[in-house]
C-alpha cells in the first residue's frame, strides 16, 4: 500500500549575505570554538573563498591576499586575549571597460 506523503516540515528559509552591514556574535564554549576555527582554517587552505553559516544565515566571502591577524593581549586586570582575522575582498584581475 502506498504511503500518504506526511505534511512538508517548514524548511526555514537561509539568507545570503552579500551586501549591507551584517554582525552576529556568540558565547560558545572552548572546543566549539576550536571546531569552528578548524573548519574555517581548513577553508583557507584549499579555496580562496570561504563560507561561514548560522541557523538561517550564510555568508559566503571570496578574500584576496595578504590576510591580516591581529594578536592583542591585556594582562592588567581581568586577562583578556583578541585574536582577529581580517580579510578584504578579492580584486578582480581585470578591470571593466567604462567607456
Amino acid at each position: 500500500m502506498p504511503e500518504v506523503p506526511a505534511e512538508e516540515e517548514e524548511v526555514p528559509s537561509i539568507e545570503t549575505v552579500t551586501d549591507g552591514y551584517f554582525e552576529e556574535e556568540y558565547y560558545i564554549g572552548a572546543e566549539d570554538a576550536g571546531d569552528f576555527l578548524i573548519k574555517l582554517g581548513e577553508q583557507f587552505k584549499e579555496e580562496d573563498e570561504i563560507t561561514i553559516t548560522g541557523d538561517d544565515w550564510e555568508l559566503p566571502f571570496a578574500f584576496g591576499e595578504p590576510v591580516k591577524l591581529d594578536i592583542e593581549f591585556e594582562g592588567d586586570g581581568e586577562p583578556e586575549l583578541e585574536i582577529e582575522v581580517e580579510l578584504s575582498g578579492r580584486v578582480e584581475d581585470e578591470t571593466p571597460d567604462l567607456t
